[in-house]
């Protein structure tokens, strides 16, 4: 049980930080390129920082996960999925708006 929030914390964390590099050092280099082939020089800001904060939610649902794992076991999931949905519709509506779909 501990090991499973140790992973939780540690899998969250670096989403996060992950996260962050790409939005506020727009580190787009870390994501793939066929992910930002399309995305013009000008839209990299934008993109990065959306995509930045998608990948944020998502860790931050990890680590409340990693949480609520230790206190209640059965609500584990609630967190889960509702930062991997909103971090996703995030990064779903910044890869058709720059990139134009997710494998271009």
């Amino acid at each position: 049980m501990i090991i499973g929030v140790i992973v939780d914390f540690a899998v969250g964390l670096l989403c996060i930080i992950l996260g962050l590099m790409l939005w506020k050092k727009q580190k787009i280099s870390l994501i793939h390129s066929y992910h930002y082939k399309n995305v013009k020089k000008e839209d990299v800001p934008a993109y990065t920082r959306l995509m930045g904060i998608g990948l944020i939610l998502i860790g931050v649902g990890i680590c409340i996960t990693g949480v609520l794992n230790l206190l209640y076991s059965s609500l584990w999931w609630v967190p889960l999925l509702v930062g991997f949905v909103m971090g996703f519709i995030i990064m779903n509506k910044s890869q058709k708006k720059y990139n134009g779909s997710w494998f271009s």
